[in-house]
């Protein structure tokens, strides 16, 4: 069973960097878009950045000029650069990858920025 197994969450200091990765464990043949979603304690999950087959990208207003996302179709895997934190993108990241006929959720990872 394919599996997406995240890396790359953390504890930093406002104004540091992260960076996020997503892989899937198998292979997989027709990935379309992959995204980075993320939900903050006592919030809803919310959509943060996604990237399309074709490399068109997708940012909320919040983290844009921030944060960018990648992928390297290769390797089946989704990246999220995160520069200038700040204490509001403190939260649990997931990635997600969708399918033709499914979509993929990574077990998520905890981002906490401290002040």
């Amino acid at each position: 069973q394919v599996q997406l197994v995240e890396s790359g969450g953390g504890l930093v200091q406002a104004g540091g960097s992260l960076r996020l990765s997503c892989a899937a464990s198998g292979r997989i043949l027709g990935i379309r878009a992959m995204g980075w979603y993320r939900q903050p304690p006592g919030k809803q999950r919310e959509l943060v950045a996604r990237i399309t087959s074709g490399g068109t990208t997708h940012y909320i207003d919040s983290v844009l000029g921030r944060f960018t996302i990648s992928r390297d179709n290769d390797k089946n895997t989704v990246y999220l650069q995160m520069n200038s934190l700040k204490p509001e993108d403190s939260a649990v990241y997931y990635c997600k990858m969708d399918l033709v006929l499914a979509e993929l959720w990574g077990q998520g990872t905890q981002v906490t920025v401290s002040s």
